[in-house]
């Protein structure tokens, strides 16, 4: 309006301010009507013209795994089918108009950023989602997924992968070639994505179901029958007798960032067998979290206790309206206290906020409430100090 291009500065306090590192109490944030973060000052250094809330302030969450080219099978699958029965359905029944798909893809963006979130690192197995991210309504770090886990199919399924990378690479910067999971890629697909120039910031589908240990440890479960139903010869497989994580990972060497997404079944072993590789090849593990996904599917969640014993980065996504009711980083969290109610809420925020920023790159402008930063403004309200409550909601104030 008029009168906003006269204001220089707006002013924000409320009971907390979690500034992406720590809580604050009784200070107030100045930021430029555009959003730039001006500094980060104490009550009594503040003056007047304070705009104060109730809640907790925070930078903008970043959603680090999402599906936004599947929002329109919202409802579609049934909950607590199990992994396998889950893929076949998306494999099978996600081909809806393009009109329609396009409408879900809007709606659900528009459900991110109403909720807070900011950035979002999203898979992406088509173009479909270019138009609504041109808009450049929140940041993207577009993930092209590769799979096919026979060998014999790696060129192909690497080019079509190649090819979709180059469309979105014509209008977005933040791009790369990502394989889906450890038992769709084949070591051949992995090494050509590993070789792939732009793909150093990766994400994988990670240990979501023990059925993909099992596969590479014996040969055998659940997910045996994915390839019977989806006619994939696998005679050519050989198990490794190790863990899957334990498997793929030396073909991804030239990684910088690696998301690895779920971990619902990631062992000690697999923690220690990581720490090891990062070390020698100098690589930034993030573990996604996505746990009310992880509910819908399979009513199970990772042991986040054993994640943060091994000193691991956390990072929160919310998957897909197939596997989700909602879009919303805070019911990521809330789900996360319900569950494990020792975890501080100041844990979880910056998992949110300034560790997603740097999983995907974008902490020079996001993250935190850093002066020249313009990481988004974000109220949650209806919280009971430090304590998130059943009808806690988030929206954003800048």
């Amino acid at each position: 309006t008029s009168y906003q291009r006269f204001i220089l500065y707006r002013k924000f306090s409320a009971d907390y301010i979690f500034n992406g590192h720590e809580v604050l109490q009784d200070h107030v944030l100045i930021a430029k009507p555009d959003g730039t973060i001006v500094e980060l000052i104490h009550r009594d250094e503040a003056a007047d013209s304070v705009e104060a809330f109730r809640g907790i302030i925070s930078p903008g969450f970043i959603n680090c795994h999402c599906h936004l080219e599947l929002s329109h099978m919202k409802g579609h699958i049934p909950k607590n089918t199990g992994l396998v029965d889950f893929v076949l359905k998306v494999v099978n029944e996600r081909h809806y108009s393009e009109a329609e798909i396009l409408a879900a893809i809007e709606a659900a963006e528009t459900e991110m950023k109403q909720n807070g979130i900011v950035a979002v690192g999203d898979i992406c197995n088509n173009a479909l989602t270019i138009p609504q991210k041109m808009k450049g309504r929140l940041r993207y770090y577009n993930f092209i997924e590769a799979s096919g886990f026979p060998p014999a199919v790696a060129a192909v399924r690497f080019k079509r992968a190649s090819d979709i990378y180059d469309m979105y690479a014509v209008f977005m910067s933040s791009n790369a070639i990502v394989p889906h999971a450890p038992y769709s890629v084949s070591p051949e697909l992995f090494r050509r994505i590993n070789a792939f120039p732009s793909s150093r910031v990766l994400s994988i589908h990670n240990q979501e179901t023990s059925a993909e240990d099992e596969l590479f440890e014996t040969g055998a479960g659940d997910l045996t029958r994915l390839y019977e139903r989806m006619n994939i010869d696998i005679s050519f497989f050989r198990p490794s007798g190790k863990s899957s994580l334990q498997t793929y990972l030396p073909y991804l060497d030239k990684a910088i960032t690696l998301l690895l997404v779920h971990n619902v079944h990631t062992s000690e072993k697999d923690l220690s067998f990581l720490k090891h590789q990062a070390a020698t090849y100098k690589l930034q593990p993030f573990f996604c979290l996505c746990p009310n996904a992880n509910l819908y599917i399979s009513n199970q969640l990772p042991d986040i206790n054993k994640l943060l014993a091994h000193d691991c980065a956390v990072v929160l996504g919310t998957d897909s309206l197939a596997s989700n009711d909602q879009l919303s980083i805070l019911e990521e969290m809330k789900t996360i206290s319900r569950h494990f109610p020792e975890l501080p809420l100041a844990s979880q925020l910056a998992w949110a906020t300034s560790n997603g920023a740097r999983a995907l790159q974008m902490e020079a402008e996001l993250g935190s409430f850093s002066a020249g930063k313009k990481p988004g403004i974000v109220l949650i309200e209806r919280v009971k100090g430090l304590q998130l409550q059943a009808d806690s909601s988030s929206r954003r104030l800048l």
